[in-house]
């Protein structure tokens, strides 16, 4: 038996590999994609304090540690029972698509563009960022513009522009003076412009991939999953919506019923779990997440420019699109409604209030707190006991749920494109890690959990210099 690897995955957020196993006849036998890093957040949760969930989940990425920080942030609001002033609901509402902006930013520019620009080359070192700024530097710098906007948003209101701290029990402990709203106003005027820029690009982009055939990378017909508010695609609040491969809603639940609708299986070659629709099972029930998913899921954008490529999208490609190569332009969509919506929030006045926090009163034990990271779908569900300490920690994380779907994503390529060893070449097998990058994958954020019967790594908390515990 012949075997031949991608390892490491390039351009993406952790680390990962496909294995091509080829038997004695020199058949492609099976191709899979395996993450091969593993943590233990969940664990390390247990047995602290409550009010520290929202400071200890940011860590488990520093891309989408925004939405870490804020799922985490509502579940404790809901273990105490809060609802947090429209002020503070806004605070962290911006964040959230700040969160956004900076993430589509820097995939569109530094980790998607390569290959949508050289699909087709056998040189890797052109397959990259520099090759991507000598073909086009307005890509580049629109990016770190954009990118720049976002964590800087990030820091005004989180307090720090990595693993943000001010989203505390009952609403937010910083507000935002009208020195801060001015100098954001006047750094994200020309936002909107810049993502619609950016978008116009991505549409050429992906239409040359057309044109060499290779739309269909990875293509395979699903169930999608997303957060909708009455209709309406939401990355901060709502329901979580299932339409079924034909597009027809499916299931549409409140997320602390989330356990009724999902399941996780394991295989022996990844250190993921591999999601599933409960009463579908493993196999017929694998579904997707992300923006391609929030786009399928949903009946509108929240904003008029966003809207209106949504249209045009959906005219174009259908709905649900099933493509793989479209989690981009769905990216290239997204990233101009979370524009549209900073320019929104930063105009109201609203947003410079000083009513942000109330003190809880009672605990309830238990919360859910959901919302869309970049990425997808993100659920953290805490249990405490009496005192307010962490019994039971559950993270479903977006880049899990897309597990499968990458997995079955590699495995088309390899029988479309791969027979035997030798046509394994240099652009067939960047085609499986272009179908693995168009669902921007976090696998850092994916790996945050370990079983508890095999201590692989340990956190040491110090206080005073002293060592206090070791988890």
């Amino acid at each position: 038996m012949t075997k031949l690897s991608i390892e490491p995955v390039t351009r993406v957020e952790g680390h990962g590999k496909v294995t091509l196993s080829f038997d004695d006849s020199g058949k492609l036998d099976k191709v899979n994609f395996h993450v091969v890093e593993v943590r233990g957040f969940e664990k390390f949760l247990e047995g602290r304090y409550i009010e520290d969930a929202p400071v200890f989940t940011p860590r488990i990425c520093g891309i989408c540690q925004v939405s870490h920080n804020l799922a985490s942030a509502r579940a404790v609001d809901n273990v105490f029972g809060v609802k947090i002033p429209k002020t503070a609901d806004m605070l962290r509402n911006l964040m959230q698509q700040a969160s956004n902006v900076h993430s589509h930013a820097l995939h569109f520019g530094m980790l998607a563009s390569p290959d949508l620009m050289f699909p087709m080359t056998d040189d890797a070192l052109k397959r990259n960022v520099l090759g991507v700024a000598a073909e086009n530097m307005d890509v580049v710098k629109d990016a770190i513009s954009m990118r720049k906007i976002g964590q800087t948003i990030i820091q005004k209101v989180g307090g720090r522009a990595i693993h943000p701290v001010t989203a505390v029990v009952g609403g937010q402990s910083k507000p935002l003076t009208e020195e801060e709203r001015d100098e954001l106003l006047k750094m994200s005027e020309n936002l909107v412009d810049t993502a619609e820029r950016t978008l116009v690009v991505g549409k050429q982009l992906l239409d040359g991939l057309k044109e060499q055939n290779l739309l269909d990378l990875g293509y395979f017909e699903s169930y999608h999953m997303g957060m909708v508010n009455n209709g309406a695609q939401d990355i901060y609040e709502g329901k979580i919506r299932v339409v079924n491969p034909e597009g027809k809603i499916e299931y549409e639940y409140e997320p602390s019923e989330y356990l009724n609708y999902m399941s996780e299986g394991v295989r022996p070659y990844s250190y993921l779990k591999f999601p599933y629709l409960t009463e579908k099972g493993p196999v017929d029930g694998v579904y997707r997440v992300n923006t391609l998913s929030r786009l399928n899921v949903c009946d509108k954008m929240p904003t008029p420019i966003a809207q209106k490529y949504y249209e045009e999208f959906v005219k174009t490609f259908g709905k649900p699109a099933h493509h793989p190569m479209l989690f981009h332009y769905a990216r290239l969509i997204e990233l101009i409604s979370s524009a549209e919506l900073i320019r929104k929030f930063l105009e109201d006045d609203a947003i410079v209030g000083t009513d942000i926090r109330v003190e809880p009163t009672d605990l309830v034990g238990e919360g859910v707190g959901c919302l869309e990271a970049p990425r997808g779908t993100l659920v953290h569900h805490f249990k405490t006991d009496d005192k307010g300490i962490i019994t039971d920690a559950n993270l479903v994380v977006a880049t899990v749920q897309n597990n499968p779907a990458m997995d079955i994503g590699v495995q088309k390529v390899a029988e479309k494109y791969i027979k035997t060893p030798e046509d394994a070449k240099p652009h067939v097998l960047n085609h499986m890690e272009m179908v693995i990058r168009a669902y921007d994958p976090c696998l850092s954020c994916a790996t945050h959990t370990i079983d508890g019967k095999e201590r692989m790594l340990s956190m040491d908390v110090y206080k005073g210099g002293k060592l206090i515990k070791r988890l």
